[in-house]
């Protein structure tokens, strides 16, 4: 049996990577479950594996389940379907790894060495572990994804208003731009403070 030796770098500011062994014959569905337990996370989020290149481009997807993609086979492609054999098989080739699309952790991942498993050894295995593993939960989640935060949508163009003491009331910014809103959608009615809400509620 020949196995390959991979190193996985998470995307973090400090240096953490594990050097993960695996059979050759192993699916990527493997390598996943590897990689969970390697860093010491629960299992439970959607994950893809992406071939890459030099530049860390993101090539052809290996999803966690079969998203109804048919490949040149004709039929859809997913990590409990694919062998590592079948699309890796010399050192240096790259994986991008994506796990838990809301906090999109990432970890980049190489091929070291292809070679004949040891005697007495079961993979796969942990070859080596650098640095702390980081806490899952220390990513916040974006629901968002980069989109434009929904309170300037309505504002789009328009110049902001600098802080004077006829347009700040409360001195909280997003309470004194809800006032402006309501005077405007209102009528005209005159908000100079909260107090002023009572009546208008």
């Amino acid at each position: 049996m020949n196995v390959f030796k991979f190193r996985v770098i998470v995307d973090t500011e400090a240096d953490v990577f594990r050097d993960i062994e695996m059979a050759t014959d192993a699916t990527f569905l493997a390598l996943h479950e590897a990689i969970l337990r390697a860093f010491e996370w629960e299992e439970g989020e959607m994950a893809s594996f992406y071939l890459s290149n030099e530049d860390w481009d993101k090539g052809q997807e290996i999803p966690l389940m079969d998203m109804g993609m048919p490949e040149e086979s004709g039929t859809g492609i997913s990590m409990s379907t694919t062998a590592l054999r079948d699309l890796i098989s010399r050192p240096d080739e790259k994986l991008i790894y994506v796990y838990d699309f809301f906090r999109m952790w990432c970890f980049y991942i190489e091929l070291q060495t292809v070679s004949k498993a040891k005697p007495g050894i079961l993979y796969p295995r942990v070859a080596l572990a650098f640095g702390e593993s980081p806490d899952y939960a220390s990513k916040e989640v974006d629901l968002l994804g980069g989109l434009p935060d929904l309170d300037d949508l309505g504002n789009l163009g328009e110049p902001a208003k600098p802080a004077t003491a006829s347009n700040t009331r409360t001195g909280d910014p997003e309470i004194d731009q809800y006032l402006d809103d309501l005077e405007n959608e209102g009528g005209g009615e005159n908000f100079e403070s909260l107090d002023d809400l009572d009546e208008f509620i």
